[in-house]
């Protein structure tokens, strides 16, 4: 049984929420304060959590921001807020998704799906052994270039001999963009081919994890031969000297 965590201080949101959710198949958790939601997770170890941006003692991307130092659990913001600055806030914080207020149970509920349908082809991807795959078709998984490695059976960035952390997501669309050396993507074709079909956010998305990936993996005091490229009025291309 999926477990999720609602933490939003308005009880007849929880309420309903818990409803929807429990018919569903889901064991439901709820947190009413921000100050108390780290140790809630902590406690019910969900599978997704459903985390509102106001809540009194600690905010949404204050709590999202601890969330991805010690979990790449699945996030959706849940907010009245609205303007796309708030929304590129929870987005570069770790959100997976953001809905905003007033909202339909169900609509919620298929995001939530979608979340966690990406998240577990994820990890199913990262618990392959690799003793488990033919050694061609492993090789078809690492892209290596000088000074660089994307391994995406083992899920690893190596950059100059050191390891790099990135969640899940940052990862494959790294891979996507180094497969694909010096041919630019739009954002809306990133979006297709690194989230999928039912992906339910939009192409600024894609900026702010480029922006997160450059700067775990570009030096700007080291000569590179590979680097991320805007297009402008296009998109990205991983681009190689």
């Amino acid at each position: 049984m999926k477990k999720v965590l609602l933490v939003d201080d308005d009880a007849s949101i929880i309420e309903v929420l818990k409803l929807y959710f429990e018919k569903e198949g889901f064991s439901v958790s709820a947190c009413m304060q921000g100050d108390k939601a780290l140790a809630s997770f902590n406690v019910a170890s969900p599978d997704i959590v459903i985390l509102d941006l106001m809540l009194p003692g600690m905010d949404g991307n204050d709590i999202c921001r601890e969330l991805r130092k010690i979990s790449d659990v699945p996030i959706i913001m849940l907010t009245a807020k609205t303007e796309t600055i708030d929304k590129v806030v929870g987005l570069e914080m770790g959100a997976d998704d953001y809905v905003a207020k007033p909202f339909e149970p169900k609509e919620l509920l298929a995001r939530v799906k979608a979340v966690m349908r990406r998240y577990d082809r994820t990890e199913g991807s990262e618990k392959k052994s690799t003793s488990d795959a033919p050694e061609s078709n492993e090789s078809d998984e690492v892209i290596t270039y000088p000074g660089f490695s994307v391994d995406k059976v083992k899920y690893v960035v190596m950059v100059d001999g050191k390891e790099i952390y990135m969640p899940p997501k940052e990862l494959e669309l790294l891979f996507f963009l180094a497969s694909n050396p010096n041919r630019v993507f739009t954002r809306e074709q990133l979006l297709e081919n690194v989230w999928g079909y039912d992906f339910y956010g939009e192409s600024r998305t894609v900026d702010v994890h480029v922006k997160r990936i450059r700067e775990k993996i570009e030096n700007p005091n080291r000569e590179q031969n590979w680097c991320i490229k805007t297009v402008w009025s296009k998109g990205y291309k991983f681009e190689t000297k």
